[in-house]
């Protein structure tokens, strides 16, 4: 194909786009209507990733040793959990340090109800190890594997592991069911703007099968026919697409404005400048996708005369 050709198809599928009016206009509308839907999950499933992500760095193994355990027995067991493959890293937290981490979260009250247990003697509270992991989802096998370290040592020097049980699973088991109906919704909408916009394109074509077939009979190519109804379904997927992101990026600005007032809430949301480039050109490539494939779909019964 010559550049003078190509540049040929770009001004006839161009002036298509204009020539064919409303039914271009509903072909963006149908392309704006789907990923319009298909945007706002997206960002859905960003954020409460980006949730799961945050609270998943922050899954943690409490082990809480016995009080008997003495300094070199609490050595030795910190050296065989700092020594577990799915471990990035363990920090021991004395008694002392317990108390005074309790004593700051009850606050005043809490000054005066724990005033007589903070002697040495007197602590009630258990020495600890907290252990950071390299994958969320091992939490529940590393604290697994802490408990048993009480098998093989005789003094038995793991008191209690706690690591959210129960709330840790629930938290994975969502994040992951969000994941899988966010793929099957990306499918689902992807075939039905496919669906739309093929059947809006073709309704166009029909008109035009006249012109087609004459065509044909010329000696045009099938390539020379179809390059300008590709560069229709392109321009038409575009115009579409452009549209999506904008009103999706002005509805996340607007709502990122409204929650201002709730640091809570706010700092729930993705901003909006990590997730623009990314978002919008996949929308973009998505739209403009969808409008060549429904050109292509379209077209093809017709090229056979």
């Amino acid at each position: 194909m010559t550049f003078k050709t190509f540049l040929r198809h770009l001004r006839e599928g161009a002036k298509s786009v204009f020539r064919n009016g409303w039914m271009s206009v509903a072909s963006v509308t149908s392309i704006v209507v789907s990923l319009f839907i298909l945007g706002v999950f997206i960002l859905l499933v960003l954020n409460v990733n980006a949730l799961a992500d945050k609270a998943d760095s922050e899954v943690q193994v409490s082990a809480y040793l016995n009080l008997n355990v003495d300094e070199k027995m609490r050595a030795t067991v910190e050296k065989e959990i700092k020594a577990m493959p799915e471990v990035s890293s363990i920090h021991f937290v004395s008694k002392e340090e317990g108390m005074k981490e309790l004593t700051e979260s009850l606050g005043e009250e809490g000054k005066e109800i724990l005033e007589g247990f903070n002697q040495k003697d007197q602590n009630p509270l258990p020495d600890s190890f907290v252990v950071e992991v390299v994958e969320p989802t091992t939490v529940s096998h590393v604290a697994d594997k802490i408990s048993a370290l009480n098998e093989k040592h005789p003094e038995k020097p793991i008191l209690r592991v706690k690591y959210g049980e129960g709330t840790v699973e629930t938290l994975f088991k969502i994040t992951r069911t969000v994941r899988n109906i966010g793929f099957i919704f990306v499918g689902g909408l992807g075939l039905m703007s496919m669906f739309l916009i093929s059947n809006t394109i073709r309704v166009t074509i029909l008109a035009r099968r006249r012109e087609i077939s004459i065509m044909k009979l010329v000696g045009a190519t099938n390539n020379f026919i179809r390059w300008p109804f590709f560069v229709e379904g392109a321009l038409i997927g575009f115009l579409g697409s452009v549209i999506t992101v904008a009103i999706l990026f002005m509805g996340y600005s607007r709502l990122h404005e409204a929650v201002k007032g709730d640091i809570t809430l706010a700092q729930s949301l993705m901003p909006l400048g990590d997730i623009w480039l990314p978002l919008g050109g996949v929308i973009i490539l998505l739209g403009m996708v969808i409008g060549i494939w429904g050109s292509t779909m379209s077209i093809r019964k017709f090229l056979k005369v």
